[in-house]
């Protein structure tokens, strides 16, 4: 099984509410997109910066679990920052992509851009995911 039937084959309700789908997964990246839609965005039809976290750590998240060791039990976060660049406006489209930092035995550390699909940076977030 690829990385990507992989994701695609996991239940993640969150991640379907957000309405996230992935797109490209390997060992070294995971890339998924998301429309920004009204239940997403602050009063002033932006992209809320919790969703864009949510975002960003379920893309982290899945980035170790395709990298998890066979004996892993799963995946949590334990450490996240987000850096806000730019909003991103209702009805435009999302992009995240994570790529690793470290993979280590216990933990991995993830950095995922999420940008519009132009190309415009809206966040960088680094997060720390602990191998159970």
């Amino acid at each position: 099984m690829t990385p990507l039937e992989k994701l695609t084959s996991l239940e993640m309700p969150f991640g379907e509410t957000l309405g996230l789908v992935f797109i490209e997964a390997t060992l070294d990246k995971v890339v998924a997109r998301m429309q920004v839609r009204d239940v997403l965005c602050n009063g002033r039809g932006v992209l809320h910066g919790g969703a864009a976290m949510a975002l960003a750590d379920t893309v982290g998240a899945a980035g170790t679990i395709v990298n998890l060791p066979a004996d892993a039990k799963g995946t949590t976060t334990i450490e996240s920052k987000t850096n806000f660049v730019a909003p991103a406006m209702l009805g435009t489209e999302v992009v995240a992509t994570a790529t690793p930092v470290h993979r280590g035995r216990r933990t991995q550390v993830w950095q995922t851009r999420i940008e519009t699909s132009n190309g415009k940076l809206v966040a960088l977030v680094t997060q720390t995911q602990m191998v159970l």
